[in-house]
This record gives structure tokens, C-alpha cells and sequence, in this order.
């Protein structure tokens, strides 16, 4: 792979990452700066994960979110005078095309005036049928834009993984919601950036693999992600609580209404154990009305993949 523009720097999130998400982290590090801060509830030092010299190695011994982890590699960017940040999940596995391809459409739109907040490539998951469209909101369901095309296009939000976020806008827009931990963080912010006048762009010839979520189940013939109960309760707690915040956009909070019903029944009939998953998503519910926000409370964590 080519080396990136010197402005530019990846964050990478951990959680019990294995061997092969430490070799990704360590060929980063030869394109540009790069901020690795590890989730994983242990503490260790980068020499003991086998990370490269100069990895920017943050470990927080502890569960913060991807949304703390995200604000602490860009702060982290942010420090090296890096300009913009490519944020990769851990099994992330960007193709050199990728890296050139982000970097130049995020420098071209910014050289022609644009007031951009972030770029990302269409994803593609070959166990939900291969590349996802591009995402609108609209009523009484969300409009999907092909992935087709030499042009970026304006859309209403993108997935974290793949991104190429302005740090020039980052101090306008603010960090990502840290009190979301998880779901919905990337709508969340897009919203706020598109509020503050920046644009949230795909770039259509670009794909990155991203598998999202568990192993699909099939409902009614579609291909559906699944969770674990745990990410159901963010799910869920997260979506009510958006919901409520007045500058979501109706018709997201619209599509998220009818959904939840559809999900509930889901989760009860093709998902195992069945009452664990509506139960977390219940609880979720519940705290989402009343507001609470951070790591789902001790008391309702029986399962796995936060």
C-alpha cells in the first residue's frame, strides 16, 4: 500500500482482539500515524499484544464504548496535527484501493469548497447479499441510494467502520455521544453534522467488507443481522432515547417507531434464547424512557457481545 497524506491517521477500537487484528494494527502504522485504544476489560501494554513501536496504544482496561474509544483515537489524531482520521473496526480489512480512494475523495471535496464532514465507501456483507445501498431517511421507509456511480453523494448517515472523517470540522460538530456507548452512535453524529451544515458523503466505487453483526437468520425470505441479547438492549434503549431529542429527524423517529414492534416479534420467534432477547430489549425500553444513559447496568448484562 501506498502511505497515506501526512495529515491523516487511523484509529482502530479493540475488544479481545485476536492475532490477525494486531497485524492489521501494525500495517497501519506503516501509512500514518495510528491510534489503537483497546476496550478489552484486562489491562495490557501494546509490547504484550505485539504491537508495532509506533502504534499510539491507549488501553483502558475496561468496557468505555465504541463511542469513547472513537473520541479518544481522534483526540489522539487530533494531538499528532493530523487533519483527518480513518476509523476501522478491528476486523476492518480496507483494501489499498480503500486507503487511496477515501483519502483523495475526502482532499478532493474539501479542495473544491465543499464543507464536508465525512466520506465513507458502500459496505458489503456477503451473507445480507452483497453491497448495501446508501441510506436516506424519509417516510414510511428509508430511501436507498444504489451504490452506483463515480460521484460522491449526499446521503444522511454512514456506518463508523470505513470512514474518513474532517478533523476540521470535528470542534463545530463535537465528539461522538459518549452516553450512546454503542448503537446509533454514527446516526447520531451524522445528524449533528448535517445540522451544522456539513455534508455526509459516499463514495459508491469504494467498498469495504464489513460483516455486520452476528450470522444472519432468515425471516419471511430476508436476510436480517443478528445481535447478541446485550447489543439489543442498546438497540433498543438507544433508539427511544433519540427518539426524544428533539433535532433527530421526524422521519427517522417515524421509521424507528414501526420497526421496533417488527424487531420485538423477531427476536421472540427466531432468535434463541427467545426470552432473553425480548427481555433486553424490553429493559431497554424502560431505560431509555427514563433517560438513563452509558453501560447497560450490571443487573440486566446475561449475555455476550457488547
Amino acid at each position: 500500500m501506498a502511505s497515506l497524506s501526512p495529515g491523516c491517521g487511523t484509529v482502530v477500537v479493540f475488544f479481545h482482539p485476536d492475532p490477525a487484528c494486531v497485524a492489521r494494527a501494525n500495517r497501519y502504522a506503516t501509512l500514518g500515524p495510528c491510534a489503537v485504544v483497546d476496550n478489552t476489560p484486562r489491562r495490557a501494554s501494546a509490547a504484550e499484544l505485539g504491537l508495532a513501536a509506533d502504534v499510539h496504544y491507549i488501553g483502558n482496561a475496561a468496557n468505555l464504548g465504541i463511542a469513547t474509544a472513537l473520541n479518544q483515537g481522534v483526540a489522539q489524531l487530533r494531538a499528532l496535527a493530523c487533519d483527518a482520521a480513518l476509523l476501522f473496526d478491528q476486523d476492518s480489512e480496507p483494501s489499498a484501493a480503500l486507503w487511496r480512494g477515501l483519502v483523495a475523495a475526502l482532499s478532493d471535496a474539501r479542495a473544491a469548497g465543499r464543507r464536508v464532514a465525512v466520506v465513507g465507501p458502500a459496505y458489503e456483507d456477503a451473507r445480507l447479499g452483497g453491497v448495501a445501498p446508501f441510506v436516506r431517511f424519509g417516510f414510511p421507509r428509508l430511501q436507498r441510494v444504489p451504490a452506483e456511480g463515480s460521484e460522491l453523494v449526499e446521503i444522511d448517515f454512514l456506518i463508523t467502520s470505513g470512514s474518513c472523517v474532517n478533523l476540521h470540522a470535528w470542534t463545530d460538530i463535537g465528539e461522538m455521544d459518549e452516553g450512546l456507548f454503542i448503537d446509533f452512535v454514527d446516526v447520531e453524529w451524522c445528524v449533528r453534522a448535517r445540522r451544522a451544515g456539513y455534508a455526509v458523503l459516499g463514495a459508491p466505487w469504494l467498498r469495504l467488507a464489513h460483516a455486520l453483526g452476528g450470522e444472519p437468520i432468515r425471516v419471511l425470505g430476508r436476510r436480517y443481522p443478528s445481535h447478541g441479547p446485550v447489543r439489543h438492549y442498546y438497540l433498543f434503549r438507544n433508539a427511544v432515547a433519540l427518539i426524544r431529542r428533539a433535532y433527530m429527524p421526524a422521519a427517522w423517529k417515524c421509521n424507528e417507531l414501526l420497526k421496533m414492534p417488527a424487531r420485538l416479534v423477531i427476536y421472540g420467534i427466531w432468535l434463541r434464547p427467545r426470552s432473553a432477547h425480548v427481555t433486553s430489549a424490553l429493559r431497554g425500553i424502560c431505560d431509555g424512557l427514563r433517560g438513563r444513559s452509558g453501560p447497560m447496568p450490571v443487573r440486566a448484562t446475561r449475555s455476550d457481545d457488547t
